[in-house]
């Protein structure tokens, strides 16, 4: 079955393991997630199901909002609250808080957590940090939208964050703490919306249940196609072709045929749609139309 599922994760587990259920439900291995949550953060995975993960860069580009909970005067190893403290300081005051946190919108450069799964020299982050090696986590761009406090209990603050793809929470926390001359590390992690898609529309997998069958019928009433409500809300243009160019689409053919009908979209990215269903995405480089992805059974 190939769509997309919106699955709200459960804290205590991995992004990898909570699609167990879904691939069970699908009876397929083709499930992938298209942007990892850490184990002891919740909210929203994008899940694509079937020929749909050849999708997932169209989904991992997307913008991402959080609701993070920060503990202030303890920074932990990991920056979270699975972690080792190594460090202690004063807890800021609400006032230079808020000050602060103009200074983390836009682009920053940021470093990611040493226990990450960046690859350093072949190896994830976590795998070298465990192993106790010294590892020098370079900087990169990401861009914060916009970050506001929305709930101040000493030690703990709230913040909501909208940000890019790329972004680490942990080390927001961490930074934001440093600039204040303070310590800190996540307490809890909620990923509310990952571009237009929203938690509020995610399907959670019920408890253990003896009733398979029950939970399988969830799944798969709560898988969303691949049709043209989807892709507005990614952004990306639809085009509608007849039965013929959907043919030669559905094999792949020279689809330069389509360009008098596509030459006024302003995106380098169009959706492709038959009489019947989607049937391809296609992008313009070197100003021509290419393939990015046919939707042909296998």
């Amino acid at each position: 079955m190939t769509g997309l599922l919106l699955l709200n994760k459960n804290p205590g587990i991995t992004s990898f393991d909570s699609l167990k259920p879904v691939k069970k439900a699908l009876k397929t291995p083709k499930v992938c997630h298209t942007g990892t949550l850490d184990s002891f953060a919740q909210g929203l995975l994008a899940v694509l199901t079937g020929r749909a993960v050849k999708l997932s860069s169209v989904f991992t580009g997307c913008d991402k909002q959080y609701r993070a909970l920060l503990r202030f005067g303890e920074e932990t190893d990991t920056l979270d609250p699975l972690g080792t403290i190594i460090a202690t300081a004063l807890i800021p005051c609400k006032e230079d808080l808020e000050r602060a946190l103009p200074a983390f919108t836009g682009t920053i450069l940021q470093a990611p957590p040493m226990y990450s799964a960046v690859h350093i020299n072949g190896k994830r982050a976590y795998e070298l940090a465990r192993a106790g090696a010294e590892i020098e986590m370079k900087k990169r761009p990401v861009t914060v939208y916009s970050i506001s406090l929305t709930a101040w209990e000493p030690p703990n603050a709230e913040l909501e964050v909208h940000c890019s793809s790329g972004t680490y929470i942990r080390s927001l926390t961490r930074d934001l703490a440093h600039a204040l001359g303070s310590r800190a590390h996540l307490c809890s992690l909620v990923r509310t919306n990952v571009g237009n898609f929203s938690l509020e529309e995610a399907f959670s997998v019920p408890p253990e249940t003896n009733n398979g069958l029950y939970i399988e019928e969830m799944i798969k009433s709560a898988l969303k196609p691949l049709n043209t409500e989807l892709f507005a809300k990614l952004g990306v243009p639809c085009l509608q072709i007849g039965e013929k160019a959907a043919k030669v689409v559905a094999h792949g053919g020279d689809i330069q045929f389509l360009r008098r009908e596509i030459t006024e979209s302003e995106k380098n990215t169009i959706a492709l749609f038959g009489p019947q269903s989607f049937a391809a995405l296609i992008e313009q480089k070197d100003h021509l139309w290419k393939y990015r992805f046919v939707n042909a059974a296998d």
